[in-house]
């Protein structure tokens, strides 16, 4: 790839952009030029493209168990209501008033009957119907039901809940049923949260979000993570301890198929931001979970009877991704506010009758992601740092270790260019996948 000169604000436009990401595309196994880390007007694109048309994790029903519970989702400028209405229905609002846009509700969770705008005082119920708009009677033609919260697109599966700001995004209860197999045992909907830690990263959304979708770092960075996980091998050493971990996966645990793979992310996915993917890899022989030194650390998960030594490998859309072991399961959210920030909140579920206490404890439970994740801000603020020099080139990507990085970039440089269409999915050997692949239409 043709080394791009830092290019300052003031020469920076649509024109630019464009012309950067036919650059960009004409390497598809280079990383990313500097410009897609620096740009504003980047940063604006990917907002209208990447973020409000993907399918976003949003959070867990046990956040609004009752009619009246809600919390907010915060995504760059945006804020979201998602709340539990009187009839049971669950949905998610812009947290913007009718009238002159002021926030509505400024709790980040509680319970309430109605939202009332600090401002004026107009009234929301929580379906986000106006109720109340104070004098407004003496405006010609004002009617409630047209200036009701903007309602944003809903999915809710495993316990967990996704929103969407496109209204025309595909169908995503659709897709997340093709995960029933393996995800749905573990009966995240009836699970307890018993964590979150939330780390704020000075480095831009891609730094982080590439760094989750490759573990070439891993052995230098994760000492603790990498004794454990066979995914910091090249195939040929992992391929025969994952083999024997599919063959005796779904006797161990007594989940039927949960060895099989789904490949539908990024290009593949069934509609624009709509990711689902999952595969099983394993852990190195002698271990069971992740923790410290691999033994349990909680009771096991909704349906599992056993371990098998292995690992469920989870994306859903295009920034949540989780790691699940049999007796815990870790959600992983990146989430942009600038092109210079990233939120990286990491989700601890258990089984829903566990204790505190009793049948877990926190620290054990939180150890390992808790050390890693420190260890990844470290490297992703280094990096961050370090593609900020105007002398910086990106270099090729590893063939194995950074597949999935390129398939990313590959999709965002299609958004980036406003071609949301998706490719067929391939049946393909991939370092994580099992001997398996599952299809779906």
């Amino acid at each position: 790839m043709t080394h791009q000169p830092f290019i300052a604000d003031s020469e920076d436009d649509q024109a630019r952009m464009r012309e950067a990401v036919a650059v960009q595309m004409r390497d598809r196994d280079a990383g990313l030029m500097q410009y897609f880390y620096r740009s504003d007007v980047v940063y604006q694109r990917e907002l209208d493209t990447v973020f409000f048309k993907s399918w976003l994790w949003a959070g867990h029903v046990s956040q609004v168990r009752n009619p009246g519970d809600y919390f907010l989702y915060e995504i760059a400028e945006e804020s979201v209501i998602v709340a539990r209405g009187n009839d049971g229905t669950i949905r998610a609002f812009v947290n913007s008033c009718r009238h002159r846009g002021s926030r509505v509700c400024e709790q980040r969770e509680g319970n309430c009957k109605t939202f009332v705008c600090p401002y004026h005082g107009w009234v929301y119920g929580t379906d986000g119907a106006l109720r109340g708009a104070r004098h407004m009677d003496v405006v010609p033609d004002f009617r409630k039901e047209d200036h009701g919260l903007k309602q944003l697109r809903i999915a809710e599966r495993f316990g967990l809940i996704f929103i969407n700001f496109d209204a025309d995004a595909y169908d995503y209860d659709v897709c997340l049923a093709q995960l029933d197999a393996q995800l749905g045992p573990y009966r995240l909907d009836r699970a307890k949260i018993a964590h979150r830690e939330t780390y704020s990263v000075d480095a831009n959304w891609k730094i982080a979000l590439g760094n989750y979708l490759e573990c070439y770092h891993c052995e230098t960075a994760h000492r603790a993570y990498s004794k454990l996980h066979t995914f910091k091998d090249r195939e040929e050493v992992a391929a025969p301890i994952n083999r024997a971990m599919w063959e005796r996966a779904q006797r161990e645990t007594g989940v039927p198929d949960i060895e099989k793979a789904v490949y539908r992310m990024f290009r593949e996915a069934p509609g624009f931001g709509a990711c689902v993917y999952t595969s099983r890899y394993a852990l190195f022989d002698g271990y069971l979970t992740g923790s410290r030194d691999g033994t349990p650390v909680a009771p096991l998960m909704g349906e599992f009877k056993g371990y098998d030594g292995g690992a469920g490998d989870y994306q859903l859309g295009p920034l949540t991704y989780m790691l699940n072991y049999p007796d815990h399961c870790l959600l992983f959210r990146y989430v942009p506010f600038g092109k210079d920030k990233t939120d990286m909140e990491i989700v601890w579920f258990v089984d829903g009758d566990a204790v505190e206490g009793v049948d877990y404890d926190k620290a054990s439970l939180i150890w390992l992601w808790d050390v890693t994740t420190v260890e990844d801000k470290r490297i992703m603020q280094l990096n961050a740092a370090g593609v900020n020099s105007r002398f910086f080139e990106p270099g090729p990507q590893h063939p194995e270790f950074e597949d999935t990085p390129k398939r990313f970039v590959d999709w965002y440089m299609h958004a980036l260019s406003g071609d949301f269409s998706v490719v067929p999915p391939t049946v393909r050997a991939h370092r994580t996948s099992s001997c398996e692949m599952t299809e779906h239409p």
